[in-house]
């Protein structure tokens, strides 16, 4: 069974840090492009940041400069670590795999100004 599982969340002043995990079951997420995104509720869910098997990374203009992603394919785990939060930052975050269409439950990130 695929599954994802989002954690590391949480509430954080503006200028702050927090550091995403993305735990995902099955071997064949470390030869996926992974991504990370959000929603806000209302809106869309938004793409954030996205990683290659091999390591290429590309970022929304929103966040880059920010937000690094990286991964560790020997344990099937992507992370997201966001620095210099804002508040429009706020949101539910999901990470996804490339071509599966499985969701995990999110993390809520709530950056208080």
């Amino acid at each position: 069974q695929v599954q994802l599982v989002e954690s590391g969340g949480g509430l954080v002043q503006v200028g702050g840090s927090l550091r995403l995990s993305c735990a995902a079951s099955g071997n064949i997420f470390s030869i996926l492009p992974m991504g990370w995104y959000r929603q806000v509720p209302g809106k869309q869910r938004e793409l954030v940041a996205t990683i290659t098997r091999g390591g290429s990374t590309n970022y929304a203009d929103s966040v880059k400069g920010r937000f690094t992603i990286s991964r560790d394919n020997a344990k099937n785990t992507v992370y997201l670590q966001m620095d210099s939060l804002k508040p429009e930052d706020t949101a539910v975050y999901y990470c996804k795999a490339d071509g599966i269409e499985k969701w995990g439950q999110g993390t809520q990130v709530t950056v208080s100004s």
